[in-house]
């Protein structure tokens, strides 16, 4: 069905919704700090009674169906970005950056993710509008990463990540400590890179590879570019906050993953029936749409991603709470750094003297 958006409506919108990441941006840029956990909350609270105040205005402008996609969607973009803050919590953790910088790193990995899905939205609304058979690529790609994410193995993701980081330092000259918050400083009157260089870098890759399984994820539950994009928005708004927020509690959501397995396959069998319905390919039923495939509401889309998130969150807290040791083993990756911004973990070397990448989203 051809949702209706006001074409005036879309373009407020999100000229609205990048001011409030401009302004963001530059409430960090001025005030660089340690958020505390009141500040940390009242932000992530602010943000997400803004999308369900955004949900609200779309069920009035163009009625239940588009602001049911809208929450299916954020919702679905959330918890990838949820998930995506595991593995920045490594990153941190593992090149030892500084905590009072770590707010000025994650805006600028917002800022990548929102680059980068932003091209992913424009290059699959393409292809869905002039290959829609798309729709059974998408659908088995997301079944596979759905595997993937609950049953992690050893992949060639991290030794992929290893060598660019390997290459950067072996290509670039490097410092051996932060400078604040600067990626160039002067040593000896020579300009070197810091190890932070390495920090976006191996945050950029993070993204790129969350952007590749999210992309097809929410194009499972609305194949309008505006809808799509507006839920990446308001599932980054916050994120750095948040990040703060969890802190340990990132480390107890043992079965986040699993849930986030599950919504996944869900949407991609989603997408082949969907695909099933509407597509006519010559080697599948005489080349005629097979009517049995059945369509799955966007009602009954939340209410999965809904209930499958709550259930991995509720048995991981309850787990938690049963073996209390094995929780808070790491924490939100501030407490390894130094006040000096001496990063040891880039330093240390590891077999050939070179530092590890990050670990790959599917290890987590």
């Amino acid at each position: 069905m051809e949702l209706q958006i006001d074409p005036l409506f879309q373009t407020i919108t999100l000229i609205v919704l990048v001011l409030i990441l401009v302004a963001d941006l530059l409430i960090i840029l001025k005030r660089p700090h340690i958020p505390a956990a009141k500040e940390s909350t009242l932000w992530v609270v602010f943000y997400v009674t803004l999308a369900l105040i955004f949900a609200g205005v779309l069920w009035i402008v163009a009625g239940g169906e588009v602001a049911g996609q809208f929450v299916a969607g954020w919702l679905t973009e959330y918890s990838l970005s949820i998930d995506n803050l595991f593995v920045f919590v490594l990153i941190m953790g593992q090149f030892a950056v500084p905590r009072r910088y770590q707010q000025e790193v994650l805006m600028v990995g917002i800022i990548i993710a929102l680059v980068l899905r932003g091209a992913f939205i424009l290059v699959g609304a393409t292809i869905i509008e002039n290959f829609s058979p798309i729709f059974y690529l998408f659908g088995l790609f997301l079944v596979y990463t759905a595997i993937r994410q609950a049953f992690p193995g050893d992949d060639d993701d991290e030794q992929k990540e290893n060598l660019i980081v390997r290459t950067l330092r072996r290509a670039l000259p490097m410092s051996d400590s932060y400078d604040g918050k600067k990626v160039i400083t002067r040593v000896n009157g020579k300009k070197l890179f810091t190890p932070m260089i390495i920090v976006f870098v191996a945050i950029g890759v993070t993204d790129l590879l969350f952007a590749i399984d999210s992309i097809p994820a929410i194009f499972g539950i609305t194949q309008s570019p505006f809808i799509v994009f507006t839920a990446n928005l308001f599932a980054l708004m916050g994120l750095r906050q948040l990040y703060f927020l969890l802190g340990d509690l990132l480390d107890r959501l043992k079965y986040l993953h699993y849930g986030i397995a599950f919504i996944l396959a869900f949407i991609g069998v989603k997408l082949v029936f969907h695909a099933m319905h509407v597509n006519e390919l010559p080697f599948l039923n005489g080349g005629e749409p097979i009517e049995w495939a059945p369509e799955i509401s966007t009602w009954v889309s939340l209410a999965v991603i809904v209930s499958s998130m709550a259930v991995a969150t509720i048995a991981s807290l309850i787990a938690a709470r049963r073996d209390p040791e094995a929780e808070g083993h790491q924490d939100a990756a501030g407490a390894v750094a130094d006040e000096k911004g001496t990063p040891s973990t880039v330093e240390q070397p590891q077999g050939d003297g070179t530092a590890a990448g990050p670990p790959p989203a599917a290890d987590r």
